[in-house]
């Protein structure tokens, strides 16, 4: 399968990230974009290491598994990120009882 259709989605999937993050005021939704968007980036990072390590050794077992491996720590910072990120959600919801991303100013007092 061509390395383009794997770009294609990946720049789908990116931009309806952007537009998530830039539209909505949820917060929920507001990660799951953020995790949308990773998601692209781990897409395109795996499909640009088997493109690039194809033509390399043909018969080894271990190629390209350098985005692989990418691709692992990356998730393993979206999990931190997404508990980081509910921990202060709950926060929020028990102060102010919405999970507008608007309000987040009433908790600087």
């Amino acid at each position: 399968m061509p390395v383009n259709y794997y770009i294609f989605l990946s720049l789908a999937l990116f931009a309806i990230g952007i537009v998530g993050v830039l539209v909505r005021r949820n917060a929920i939704v507001f990660f799951m974009c953020i995790e949308i968007m990773l998601n692209a980036v781990n897409l395109l990072l795996v499909a640009f290491s088997k493109m690039h390590h194809a033509n390399q050794a043909a018969g080894l077992a271990n190629v390209g598994i350098d985005g692989q491996l990418f691709v692992f720590f990356i998730m393993v910072v979206a999990a931190a990120e997404v508990s980081v990120g509910l921990a202060i959600i709950v926060m929020l919801f028990r102060n102010v009882h919405s999970v507008n991303v608007n309000f987040l100013n009433r908790l600087k007092h």
